[in-house]
């Protein structure tokens, strides 16, 4: 498969929950999804210093959820906005779907008025700090990045291989 493949994209809600831990099962090493992600979509778990508005995306190989992403406005490291989650199935990896989905989330930062966004990058994804650092973020401690303008996401001068 290739990245033009029929991988469709849209807005995620809590109905989407289960789909989205069925997709993270899909990486044994990745382990189970959080336990608190649909409370997250109904708006009744605030990760530290989150504010109310959210939005989540996930990316669909026909009807199956193949990844998914979400993000909030926050106030966590001085920060506008804040990546929550970030998945693409192993199967879908390096297809440009983490990248789709990303643009996703921060056309929506942007429309927010987001300009720096933070992410924490799971130091047991070995990809995950290559591929923000792929797409503008730069470190801002060991487990935290950072996108001083998240709308260096939505140039088009990055490379595609750059942006995963």
């Amino acid at each position: 498969m290739t990245p033009s493949d029929n991988i469709r994209y849209r807005e995620a809600t809590s109905a989407d929950v289960e789909a989205m831990a069925r997709c993270r099962l899909t990486d044994p090493a990745a382990g189970a999804a959080d336990p608190r992600m649909a409370a997250y979509f109904e708006g009744e778990h605030h990760p530290q210093q989150a504010l109310r508005p959210r939005i989540g995306y996930v990316a669909l190989a026909g009807e199956t959820v193949i990844g998914y992403i979400a993000g909030h406005r926050t106030r966590r490291y001085a920060c506008d906005g804040e990546v929550q989650y970030l998945f693409v199935a192993a199967e879908y990896r390096r297809r440009a779907v983490a990248t789709a989905l990303l643009r996703l989330l921060a056309g929506w930062f942007r429309e927010q008025g987001a300009t720096k966004v933070c992410v924490n990058a799971d130091l047991d994804s070995p990809a995950a700090q290559p591929f923000y650092t792929s797409q503008g973020a730069s470190a801002l401690n060991k487990h935290w990045y950072l996108w001083e303008d998240i709308g260096t996401v939505l140039r088009d001068d990055v490379p595609s291989q750059v942006r995963g």
